[in-house]
């Protein structure tokens, strides 16, 4: 699995993360504010899980402008769960710029696990076999895991609000 990303660093301010939770499904969508430069395709990322969750990915202009998790796979409670120390704010494209390429869907089946705090307001999910990442941050609550590929190895919700709660009838 190669989700290819390009970073370009020095983002002064990362823009705020909007989440939504659909109570009828289960849904997560979290919307990304943007206001970066365009330069790359547009469409969706579909990663699904060998269990057959689903985490999709958004994409205008080759940015991340949602994400959303159709499908869960089943979510390991952590004790402590924290992001790395170390995180740079950057811009992320996803997908590699090539000429005339406007519009794209990919879909790419591998392991998808997730992790969560024990009030499920950081959650982590971990995108194919386990190796060494960095941490970057292309929201404020939203970050990446890049692998030494420059390959997209994670994604961190952070602040996620509580699922809604059901009316008493």
């Amino acid at each position: 699995m190669n989700i290819p990303v390009r970073i370009q660093p020095g983002v002064a301010s990362p823009g705020p993360v909007e989440y939504r939770w659909d109570p009828d499904t289960d849904i997560l969508t979290a919307h990304l504010e943007h206001s970066g430069p365009a330069d790359g395709p547009s469409g969706s990322v579909d990663i699904e899980g060998t269990d057959g969750s689903w985490l999709i990915f958004d994409v205008a202009g080759g940015s991340i402008r949602g994400v959303e998790v159709a499908v869960w796979p089943p979510v390991r409670k952590r004790t402590l769960l924290a992001p790395p120390g170390e995180i740079q704010d950057v811009a992320v494209t996803l997908g590699r710029a090539t000429d005339g390429d406007n519009v794209s869907a990919l879909e790419v089946n591998t392991a998808l696990a997730a992790e969560a705090d024990p009030a499920e307001r950081t959650i982590h999910f971990k995108l194919g076999p386990s190796r060494t990442t960095r941490t970057v941050r292309i929201a404020k609550d939203v970050l990446l895991d890049i692998d030494g590929k420059d390959g997209l190895a994670g994604v961190w919700l952070l602040e996620v609000p509580p699922f809604p709660e059901e009316p008493e009838s």
